[in-house]
C-alpha cells in the first residue's frame, strides 16, 4: 500500500524496467500499412538492407556473387612449388604481392561514358554516308586526298638569309614584297582573302570641319588693346547679348497672358458652345416631314445618299461603254500628241537645253551653300550647338599691364567648345543631377545631448 503523497511533493507514476514484460493489458498500436507513407516508417527492413550490403561487398571483392564463380576463380593451389603450381593451377601464376597491393580495392566495373560514344548528328551522318556507299559517291574529303596524291605540291625552295647573291631589300620602300606575286590576280578575290587591304573612301581622308584648332582671339581681346578694336569686339558683343533679348521677348509674348478686355465672356462661351445647335421653326420642319418628288434637288447630298436608288443592268452596260469611249478618245489624243512632237523637235530641243542650264545652276548654286556651310558646325545630335559667350571687358575692367590682369573663361571648356564646333563630337550639356530618393534629415542622439 502506498503513501499518499505530502503537500509539498509530486506524486510518481511507477516505470517497469526494460527487461521486464511489458503490461499484456496494453493494446497494440494498430497501423494502417495499406498507405505508402506508412511503408518504411514502420515496415522492418534490416533483413533487406543486410543482404543488399552483402551483394554489393561481393561484387567490391570479388566481381561478382561468390555463389555464381566456379572454384578456379576463388581459389589457387599453393605446393611452393612453381611448376606444380602451374600444373594445378592451369596454368596461372600466383600473383606478386606487390601486384595484389597495386591492384584496386573495388572490382565493381566502371560505368559506361555514353557521352564518348555519342556523335553529333549521328543519324543525319549514317544516312549520308549510307547513301554514298548505295550511289558509289566518294565523299569531298576522299576526292581531296586522292587530288593531293595524283598532284604533289612542290615545296619552295627557302633561300638562307646568309647568302650574299640575295636580292637587296629596301625596308622604308612603300611597295610591299608581295606586289610582284599579286600581279594580274582578281582585285576582289585579294580583297576577300585579305591578301590586300581594301581601298580606303576618299570622304574618310577628309576632315569634318576645315576650321583651326586654335582660333585666334579678336585683337580687343588683347590685356592693352587698341580703342577702336576694342569698341568693335564691344560691338559685336552687344549684337549677340540684343539678339539673345529680342528671342526670349519673343518667348515671353507667346506664353504671356492675354488682357483682360480679350479675355472670353460667359456669353461668348455659351455661344461658342452653342454654335451650329440652335435652328430656326421653318428648318425644323423642313427636317421633320419627307420630301415631295419635286424637292430633290433641295434634298442636299445627305438625302442622295440615304435615298440612292438601285442601277438598272442597262444603265450599267451604258455606263461601261462611256468609260471605254474615254479612254479610247485619251489613246488617241496621246497618239496624235506624240505625231505632233515630230514636227516640233527643233522647239523640244531647246526646251531640254534650257532644263540642262537651270539643273546647272541649281548644281553650282548648292556647291556654293555646301562650300558656305562646310565650316558651319552641324547638327550630329539632339542638342543644336551653341558658340559661348564672348570673352570681353569693359572699358574700366582694363588692366595696363599682366600682373593685375584677372584670368576669364576655362581652356578645358574652350578645348570642348572647338571640339563641337569642328564637328568631332556632338553638342552637349550637362546632366543635370537628379535625386532618387528624398533627402531625411535624423538628428544624432550625442548630438540632441549637446543642444539641451
Amino acid at each position: 500500500m502506498a503513501a499518499a503523497p505530502g503537500p509539498g511533493f509530486l506524486a510518481l507514476k511507477a516505470v517497469p524496467l526494460s527487461g521486464s514484460p511489458p503490461d499484456p493489458r496494453r493494446q497494440r498500436r494498430r497501423l494502417n500499412k495499406n498507405k505508402k507513407k506508412n511503408w518504411n516508417k514502420h515496415s522492418d527492413i534490416a533483413a533487406v538492407e543486410e543482404f543488399l550490403e552483402d551483394v554489393r561487398q561481393q561484387e567490391r571483392v570479388s566481381g561478382g556473387l561468390v555463389s555464381e564463380k566456379t572454384d578456379e576463380n576463388l581459389f589457387f593451389v599453393d605446393t611452393g612449388d612453381e611448376t606444380k603450381d602451374l600444373l594445378h593451377n592451369k596454368g596461372k601464376v600466383k600473383p606478386l604481392r606487390i601486384d595484389l597491393i597495386l591492384q584496386s580495392d573495388s572490382k565493381v566495373p566502371v560505368p559506361k561514358d555514353i557521352l564518348a560514344y555519342q556523335i553529333p548528328n549521328s543519324r543525319k551522318v549514317r544516312k549520308k554516308a549510307e547513301r554514298e556507299e548505295r550511289l558509289g559517291i566518294i565523299p569531298r574529303k576522299q576526292r581531296l586526298l586522292y587530288a593531293r596524291l595524283r598532284n604533289p605540291v612542290a615545296k619552295k625552295k627557302v633561300v638562307p638569309n646568309n647568302n650574299p647573291a640575295r636580292d637587296f631589300y629596301d625596308l622604308w620602300s612603300t611597295a610591299s614584297p608581295l606586289d610582284k606575286e599579286l600581279e594580274g590576280k582578281d582585285t576582289w578575290f585579294l580583297e576577300q582573302t585579305k591578301k590586300i587591304r581594301l581601298k580606303r573612301p576618299h570622304k574618310l581622308n577628309q576632315k569634318p570641319s576645315q576650321l583651326p584648332a586654335i582660333e585666334v582671339i579678336a585683337p580687343g581681346g588683347s590685356y592693352n588693346p587698341t580703342f577702336e578694336s576694342h569698341q568693335a569686339l564691344l560691338l559685336e558683343a552687344h549684337q549677340v547679348e540684343f539678339k539673345r533679348q529680342r528671342a526670349e521677348e519673343k518667348i515671353r509674348r507667346q506664353v504671356a497672358f492675354p488682357p483682360s478686355e480679350e479675355l472670353p465672356t460667359k456669353e461668348s462661351v455659351l455661344g461658342e458652345l452653342c454654335q451650329g445647335l440652335l435652328v430656326d421653326s421653318d428648318g425644323e420642319e423642313q427636317e421633320g416631314r419627307p420630301k415631295a418628288d419635286g424637292e430633290e434637288a433641295e434634298c442636299g447630298p445627305v438625302w442622295n445618299a440615304v435615298c440612292r436608288v438601285k442601277k438598272t443592268e442597262r444603265e450599267r452596260k451604258k455606263e461601261k461603254m462611256i468609260r471605254k469611249e474615254k479612254h479610247r478618245l485619251k489613246a488617241q489624243k496621246a497618239a496624235r500628241q506624240k505625231q505632233q512632237d515630230l514636227f516640233r523637235l527643233r522647239s523640244i530641243k531647246g526646251e531640254v537645253n534650257q532644263l540642262e542650264l537651270k539643273l546647272e545652276k541649281r548644281k553650282v548654286k548648292r556647291k556654293a551653300k555646301q562650300k558656305a556651310e562646310a565650316n558651319k558646325p552641324r547638327r550630329l545630335g539632339h542638342l543644336k550647338y551653341e558658340d559661348p559667350d564672348l570673352e570681353v571687358k569693359l572699358s574700366d575692367e582694363l588692366a595696363g599691364t599682366l600682373r593685375v590682369l584677372k584670368p576669364e573663361g576655362s581652356i578645358l571648356s574652350d578645348r570642348f567648345k572647338s571640339l563641337q564646333k569642328r564637328n568631332l563630337i556632338e553638342a552637349r550639356i550637362r546632366a543635370k543631377f537628379k535625386r532618387k530618393h528624398k533627402l531625411k534629415y535624423v538628428e544624432k542622439r550625442a548630438f540632441r545631448e549637446v543642444t539641451l
